[in-house]
């Protein structure tokens, strides 16, 4: 499942509490306690936006930041009770976006992460990324998980085309004319390079989260 806004703190009641306000105003978020139970969510869900308090039961949160980094490049938020400037560079200097002091006023909390979730998407226009995977347009790479993934240069034009009409969608006669500029090329084909694009990027190929077939019409890319 894909959510706009992952809360990261130990402080249970104001995590659920942060949540449950962004879901009323339309801001899909959920709430995690702990450096595993992030670790756990984010292997089955994304998340566009990374709201992560510094100090957890478990961990770091300025350990999680660099572990993270290493894979996704998401806008990450610190929300901490530490007034000190040093925790504030900290949080800067290993890829935090911004450095929040609690207590927050939801109100005000909102409207910068709606900002940041604007931002973030006029950004995406250049490209695909949910915190998992990236497909940058321009440079025409895809990464899953921080890590590199080969497509063929077809691939690429085909996952794009998909990834930028996401949530639509795309009859088979589209993706004949755009992708391959012929309106004759038959669907075998079309089947066997969906087939080695969620290869390299579904975590199960055989039941797929991004590219889903809709029987009788076309493909769909779901992404936020």
């Amino acid at each position: 499942m894909k959510y706009d806004c992952l809360i990261i703190d130990d402080e249970k009641l104001l995590a659920d509490s942060t949540a449950e306000y962004f879901n009323l105003f339309g801001v899909k978020a959920a709430a995690v306690y702990s450096v595993s139970q992030c670790r756990n969510f984010l292997e089955e869900h994304t998340a566009q936006l990374l709201l992560l308090d510094i100090n957890l039961g478990d961990g770091s949160g300025f350990a999680l930041c660099r572990e993270l980094r290493e894979k996704t490049d998401i806008p990450i938020l610190f929300i901490s009770a530490r007034t000190s400037d040093d925790d504030m560079i900290a949080a800067l200097h290993i890829g935090g976006d911004d450095y929040i002091q609690k207590p927050y006023s939801l109100a005000v909390l909102l409207a910068k992460v709606n900002a940041v979730l604007k931002r973030y998407g006029e950004t995406a226009e250049s490209g695909y990324s949910d915190g998992r995977l990236k497909i940058d347009f321009h440079a025409k790479e895809v990464f899953v998980e921080g890590k590199r993934v080969k497509l063929t240069a077809l691939e690429f034009k085909l996952l794009s085309c998909l990834a930028r009409h996401r949530n639509k969608v795309v009859s088979k006669q589209a993706l004949f004319e755009e992708v391959w500029e012929d309106k004759f090329t038959g669907d075998g084909t079309l089947n066997v390079h969906i087939r080695k694009i969620r290869e390299a990027i579904e975590r199960n190929p055989g039941k797929p989260d991004y590219i889903i077939t809709v029987w009788g019409d076309g493909y769909k890319f779901i992404g936020i």
